[in-house]
This record gives C-alpha cells, structure tokens and sequence, in this order.
C-alpha cells in the first residue's frame, strides 16, 4: 500500500506502508542508532514523534517480548529506507510489522532516508503528516496546519502509569541468558513515571535499590510525608516525551520535593524538569539528539563516554549559577548532567541504561544509590 508524506517544511514524498495504515500528524526527527529499533519504537519518549532510521535496513532481526521497554509502542511511525519483513534472530518471536500494526503505529519504507535526513539537520525538526488515504498535496497540507503541534499536547498523560506498582528486575545478561542478581539494598526510592523505560527500572533494581513506580499525578505531599517517616530515601524522575515547558503542575510539585532535600536522580525529561523547577527553562534544540554514538565528556575524569541520547530539548548555561556541570555533549558543547551546589541531587541528559547501545555510563546508577545510602548515614 502507498503512503504520502508532506512536512511543513514543504517535502512531498510517497513510499510504501508496512505498518498500521490511516492518517497521523507528529514530529519528524532522525535516529544514528545502528540497532536497537524495537527498543527505539516502544520507548514512550518517542510518543507523537516519526522517527526516521539512518540505519538503512530495518526488521532484520525481528521483535521479542524481553527487548520491549514499555507495554507498548508509542512512536507516530518509523520512516526506513528498506523494510525486511523475513527477520532471522534465534530471539525473535515476531516482525516488526505485527508489532507496529497492534499498537497502530506507521511503518513507512521505500523512502529516501538520507534526504530526510539531510532536511531535518538543515532545516531543523518539524511537524509532518503521512497519509495511506490521502494523496493529495493541498489537502495533507491543510490537515497538518490544522493540527495541534507536539509542544501543545501533554503526551504524559498518554504514557505514565495509572498505579503504583513494584519492580524487582534487574538487568539481563545476554551472555548467560538470565536477568542479573540485584546488589544488596542501598534504600527504597519512588520511581515518578513519565515514561519510564524498563531498562532505567533494571538497572536502578541491579544498583541495590528497592524500586516503586508511582504515576505522574502523584501527591508531592504523600512523598515527603513518606520520605520524613523513613518509608522512601529518595526519588528518581524519569525520561519522557513532549516539552516539559507544559508540565505545570509537575514543575510546582517538584519544586516541593526540593524544598524538602529529598535525594534525587533525573534522566532526560527528569533533568529538564528538575532544571525548570528550580527557576531556569529549557530551550528546544534544532534537531535534537537522538542516536547510540554521541561523545560526552565526564567534567571530573575528562573521560569521553559514547552515549545513547534521545531528546529535543536542554537545559541553558546559565543553570552553573547553581550547579557544577559534571558532562558535556562533544558534539555541540551542550549540558549533558549537573550536581546541584548544597543539594542531594544530580541529573543527567543522556540515557546511562542504555540498551542495546553503550553501557559506559552505567556506573551513574550505582552513584545515585550511593547517594541514597549516604543520605541516611
């Protein structure tokens, strides 16, 4: 079946659909990563967006339940240059087109990836539309003018959990074909859902830590209650899509829980939110960061980490007014983690869990449960 794109910026393009089929509006983005596109596809980060793979074959490998990072898949759709619908993994369970067609994302193929690329880089990331209905030119035009952009929806809502509930799983190892055994408890910590991966719980479970997920419209007063009688030792916040500019009450909420020195850990939008909570917004990059390869310098060791990074947001300079900048993107020179200055809190941009990609940042899990242990002493 055909599939027509139009992004705002003027593109037209047709391809061939492998996905779920219809109309959807988003924004448009490109991913370096190498492998790892199930992983990508149902990281609820990516809810709104259309992710287009540099890496030109995609679904060789199939899909499993083991390498899902959330319950479903949360991307628009996936733009590939080549669709490979015989997958051959002693893994795989199914193909990437049964997993897309069951939670009703596009798959699009046939595609210039390259040239997708290249608009994206030059004139930045966009709203698109894409289309198994509609062909015409004017009209998908129309529709996605129309449409609300990804800064104004609350994707949260969407992808965080309605209850409370336990995790207990460490990390797998891919060598023994078994999940790793946990370090011994370093405290307990509640996990503020806005679309956390599984592989952030895994790894917060192997650095020693007794994890409980809670939804993003938690109580900031339950929390410090709960942290003051000694039920939790910390909080950590996890990634998550949208413009956390539109996060309001969240940004209140935590402003709370640092006004009660709770130790806390935030990755990706947990970063960003902690930044604009304690009085300094973030700004929209052009094309964001999205890939498994991106160099950051650890401010302390001036070692350089490869890292996975997912975001299209930052937090400004001007926040080393009230934290030390621990690492650096090379690529760019942005913030990619800060130490608030007489804080038990720390945050980081880039993603240290992940998987599959490099693990060279790991090591930050176990600091944050050092963290925790410390704040107890």
């Amino acid at each position: 079946m055909k599939v027509w794109i139009y992004l705002e910026h003027g593109l037209f393009l047709e391809g061939r659909s492998f996905g779920a089929e219809g109309t959807k509006t988003g924004e448009i983005v490109f991913n370096t990563s190498m492998t790892g596109y199930q992983e990508i596809v149902t990281d609820p980060s990516y809810a709104g967006q259309f992710v287009t793979f540099t890496m030109p074959e995609i679904g060789n490998v199939g899909v499993n339940e083991e390498d899902m990072e959330s319950q479903a898949a949360w991307a628009k759709g996936i733009i590939v240059r080549q669709y490979q619908p015989r997958y051959s993994n002693f893994r795989a369970q199914r193909s990437l087109e049964e997993l897309l067609k069951e939670y009703g994302v596009m798959g699009i193929c046939d595609v210039d990836t390259r040239l997708l690329t290249k608009t994206i880089r030059d004139k930045g990331a966009c709203m698109m539309i894409a289309s198994t209905e509609i062909s015409d030119k004017e009209e998908l035009r129309k529709l996605l003018e129309s449409a609300p952009r990804i800064e104004e929806i609350d994707y949260i809502k969407e992808v965080s959990t309605k209850e409370p509930y336990k995790h207990t799983q460490a990390t797998y190892d891919a060598k023994a074909f078994r999940y790793k055994e946990p370090l011994p408890s370093q405290g307990k910590i509640y996990v503020i859902d806005f679309g956390v991966k599984r592989n952030i719980l895994n790894n917060l479970v192997e650095a020693g830590l007794e994890v409980e997920v809670i939804p993003h419209t938690f109580e900031a007063e339950r929390v410090i209650e709960d942290y003051k009688a000694g039920r939790v030792d910390g909080v950590f916040l996890s990634n998550g899509p949208g413009d956390p500019l539109i996060l309001k009450k969240v940004h209140e909420k935590i402003k709370k829980l640092i006004d009660a020195k709770i130790p806390m850990f935030g990755i990706c939008l947990g970063h960003q939110l902690l930044s604009i909570a304690h009085g300094y917004p973030t700004f929209k990059l052009k094309f964001g960061h999205h890939g498994g390869n991106h160099p950051v310098r650890n401010e302390k060791t001036m070692r350089v980490e490869i890292t996975a990074q997912n975001h299209n947001y930052n937090v400004p300079e001007e926040i080393e007014k009230i934290a030390t900048v621990t690492h650096k993107n090379l690529f760019d020179g942005t913030i990619e983690g800060i130490r608030y200055k007489d804080e038990p809190i720390f945050s980081v941009q880039h993603h240290p869990e992940a998987s599959p990609g490099p693990h060279e940042s790991a090591y930050i899990f176990k600091e944050f449960a050092k963290l925790i242990k410390e704040s107890r002493c």
